[in-house]
């Protein structure tokens, strides 16, 4: 198959094998708070970690799909091959992991240190800002989808540092733990 019809079954295929890998995860956890074990913050920590890591990627690699999408020209083949990319990497895998850190991160700063602690409040203003930006590139993304260029490629490359200061910024705050 070639043209948009391939492009719509690869992405439905793509996303099928998405929310399995989703589903697995929600399963494990859901196992995990039957199961109980001792270790059930350990467990949840684990599952934060790869949520965490799953929406940073996304963070740190979506602006670089917009330098490329805005320098490609609308309408073009290259164009249209960045907007199924930016949609699956959103849709997909950036949103699903946002929500999944958000619960499980609640869940720790609740159950591990009963929301005590200036440097977790910290973290969690810096999560804030994080989603912020994420909202930020929901936003652009539609703009992009809909031939709309609203800013330059070197704009994305200073958006792309963002989300790289306040993850140091977080994981000097968790491991830290400077106040």
């Amino acid at each position: 198959m070639v043209g948009p019809e391939a492009s719509a079954a690869a992405g439905r295929k793509a996303r099928r094998r998405a929310y399995t890998a989703i589903a697995a995860l929600l399963f494990c956890v859901v196992l995990v708070f039957w199961w109980r074990p001792a270790s059930l913050d350990l467990w949840i920590k684990a599952a934060h970690v790869v949520a965490v890591i799953s929406w940073m990627a996304g963070l740190l690699y979506l602006p670089r799909l917009f330098i490329y999408h805005t320098d490609a020209e609308i309408g073009s083949v290259q164009s249209e091959t960045f907007k199924v990319m930016e949609e699956r990497l959103l849709k997909v895998i950036m949103c699903p992991a946002m929500m999944i850190s958000w619960v499980l991160g609640l869940w720790l700063a609740y159950s591990s240190f009963a929301f005590s602690g200036g440097w977790l409040w910290a973290k969690i203003a810096a999560v804030v800002a994080l989603t912020a930006i994420h909202v930020r590139f929901l936003k652009a993304w539609k703009s992009f989808a809909a031939d709309r260029r609203e800013h330059t490629a070197r704009y994305w490359r200073i958006m792309n540092e963002g989300p790289t200061l306040l993850m140091i910024a977080i994981v000097i705050l968790v491991i830290v733990k400077p106040f």
